[in-house]
């Protein structure tokens, strides 16, 4: 189970304090699909990234199984989420000197998990789930956009996470990569029971969530199950 307990967050810009996420009590089964919608500036993005211990909230908790993830160190938070999850965001963040494959291998890699050979064959396995096992040589510049955003997911799921995060994983691609992408992320929630947490504008992509989480000007609104 993932919660926080009247999170807050707030960035200070000179002498202005901008209040982004103003008390957010929720609770998320690790294995559902969850979409967070609202209008930009909402603090989508930003509660994504605390939910996924990318960041710390000014007040309040962020806890897995009861473990307030918000509370510890840089070293053991980045450790936490090397195992625990993967994220994809809206663009790549691909090393370009690399090939997918070893783009792929990264996570593992910063993990020190198993030899390179056996890494290198889960690697093959992850590039194959996302139809790119064709494309494993080639480097980020000789791949489209759509097929670097399928390495990117499959670099998020190298470590095997219980709970992928995207932060509007298809708004960088044009509406039928982006409805492909989409297929795929569903898939894999549905097939691998992976749990799935998306920052999205696209409601066809919500309307598939198991919940809807709704955020306006730091609040949030609702928490709902999702119209199927």
């Amino acid at each position: 189970m993932i919660e926080t307990r009247d999170v807050w967050k707030e960035y200070r810009m000179g002498s202005v304090t901008l209040q982004v996420l103003k008390g957010v009590t929720l609770s998320i089964d690790a294995h559902a699909f969850v979409a967070i919608v609202g209008p930009s500036g909402a603090g989508k993005s930003t509660l994504l990234h605390l939910l996924a211990g990318l960041d710390t909230p000014t007040k309040g908790a962020v806890l897995w199984d009861g473990v307030d993830v918000s509370k510890l160190g840089d070293g053991k938070r980045s450790a936490f989420r090397n195992r625990q999850l993967g994220i994809v965001f809206q663009f790549y963040h691909l090393l370009p000197e690399l090939s997918a494959l070893e783009n792929v291998m990264l996570p593992a890699l910063i993990g020190a998990q198993r030899g390179r050979r056996a890494l290198r064959a889960r690697a093959g396995e992850q590039l194959s789930r996302v139809g790119l096992s064709e494309r494993a040589r080639h480097r980020p510049r000789e791949l489209s956009g759509g097929e670097q955003q399928r390495v990117a997911i499959a670099r998020a799921l190298m470590n095997q996470p219980q709970v992928l995060f995207c932060d509007e994983p298809t708004g960088n691609l044009d509406s039928t990569t982006g409805a492909e992408v989409m297929e795929l992320l569903i898939g894999i929630h549905q097939c691998h029971r992976v749990g799935l947490v998306v920052v999205t504008h696209q409601m066809k992509l919500a309307e598939a969530a198991d919940r809807v989480i709704v955020l306006q000007d730091g609040r949030m609104l609702e928490a709902q199950t999702a119209k199927r």
